[in-house]
């Protein structure tokens, strides 16, 4: 199965990776390709994806480890709701940006 919180990484961070990996996961994520059909599509094995697919959600879930952009955004963005529910004050929401 499919995880889809890798492919929001991928929006993340997909420009970090190589040609290759982008394409190939572009095929198998986004436009919903069996392993199979990506290899006959770009001419390697189907195990070959596979592994390139699996270092490829290795990596971008690395990324996040170290650079947690899309955890930090996630945690602006509810903020910024909080702040137009009035459940923070803007200080507290510039506090967390400056210390971003």
């Amino acid at each position: 199965m499919k995880d889809l919180n890798i492919t929001i990484l991928f929006d993340y961070y997909g420009e970090c990776l190589t040609d290759k990996q982008r394409e190939l996961f572009d095929f198998y994520y986004n436009e919903d390709f069996s392993l199979a059909e990506v290899a006959q599509n770009v001419g390697i094995s189907r195990q070959g994806v596979r592994d390139s697919v699996k270092r490829t959600e290795q990596q971008l879930i690395e990324f996040e480890n170290k650079l947690h952009l899309c955890e930090k955004t996630d945690t602006l963005k509810k903020m910024a709701k909080d702040l137009k529910q009035g459940s923070i004050s803007q200080q507290e929401l510039l506090k967390y940006i400056e210390n971003f």
